[in-house]
């Protein structure tokens, strides 16, 4: 008899055990599946930024989540096909790191939960209702692309004295660049400021983008945020310097890469950030209630050796101002 009455315990132990191990070891097709809209070409930081954040959060790609990454290769026209091919593999959620990409994945689903990695101005662009309240199936953080206009062209005028006339180089497949030249003409007529646009649609175009500024007798040149620009962010830093064109950017990185300045949010930090809006999702959060993120810090970079090359010397405003001076 009580041979038989501990045999019950111990089996009965032993399920208490195993049971909390088969619940984490869910079947593969519960295990959450995400779509990723990303620019560019592999690899990338900012996808990298993202599995880190999971990783934070104790996700193990590939045991307890699963990624679906799709590339735009520059040509944003695919967002839409890359769009729905995710809805059609049934992803639990989709994961967009630029505006166009966000507003591809709208327009397939209604449904599926969207999170903005990176997004320009997500009310204007007609994404969410509002930042307090998305209202729909989309929510994410926003890098204030508006609001940052006129600030990047303020501390130019800053850095380069009598600064009268500016080239605007604009990446032509950015469903944002009529927006982009508006906002930019608006801040330059408040600054007293000419302005040049010239667009691009590729990294083959730049070096003749450059030589259209010098002939234009541009003083300086904006580069706004654009994952183009980001990625091919070294090409750019060295035909300003070989322009001798000084030059504001938005994007990370490029005064590293040899730009002479670069102000803008962290975008490395909002694909990082996105890792928590899709881990509260998982958990029964919807996006609907969930805020849109702006960024409360904002980084101006110098770098000190371009100026130096260029003839420029930083007042001491904008030397306090900075959080990063490159010798």
């Amino acid at each position: 008899m009580w041979g038989s009455v501990l045999g019950c315990i111990a089996t009965l132990i032993l399920s208490l055990l195993v049971a909390p191990l088969a619940a984490e070891a869910q079947p593969e097709g519960k295990m959450p599946r995400l779509g990723v809209l990303t620019p560019g070409i592999p690899p990338q930081p900012w996808v990298e930024a993202f599995r880190q954040g999971l990783r934070t959060l104790g996700y193990v790609e590939g045991q307890t989540i699963a990624l679906e990454v799709r590339w735009d290769e520059y040509h944003p026209e695919r967002w839409p096909d890359l769009a729905a091919d995710l809805v059609r593999l049934r992803v639990d959620l989709i994961v967009a790191g630029t505006t166009a990409a966000a507003q591809a994945a709208k327009h397939v689903t209604s449904t599926l939960p969207i999170v903005m990695a990176v997004s320009s101005d997500p009310v204007g662009d007609g994404l969410v209702a509002s930042l307090a309240r998305p209202g729909g199936n989309i929510t994410g953080l926003s890098i204030m692309t508006p609001e940052l206009t006129g600030k990047r062209l303020e501390l130019l005028t800053e850095a380069v004295s009598g600064l009268a006339r500016v080239a605007l180089l604009l990446d032509a497949g950015s469903p944002r660049r009529h927006i982009g030249l508006h906002e930019h003409e608006a801040a330059a007529r408040v600054l007293g400021v000419q302005l040049q646009p010239l667009e691009v649609r590729g990294p083959e175009e730049f070096a003749g983008a450059f030589q259209a500024a010098i002939q234009g007798q541009a003083q300086a040149l904006i580069i706004p945020t654009s994952p183009l620009f980001t990625t091919h962010r070294d090409q750019l830093a060295a035909l300003a310097l070989a322009s001798r064109l000084p030059t504001m950017a938005g994007n990370p990185g490029y005064a590293q890469a040899g730009g002479l300045m670069e102000y803008g949010a962290n975008q490395i930090e909002t694909w990082h950030r996105a890792a928590t809006y899709v881990h509260k999702i998982l958990h029964g959060a919807k996006p609907a209630d969930l805020p849109v993120e702006q960024p409360t810090k904002f980084k101006l970079v110098l770098n000190l050796k371009t100026a130096q090359a260029l003839g420029i010397t930083f007042p001491p405003t904008l030397l306090v101002l900075a959080e990063e001076v490159i010798q």
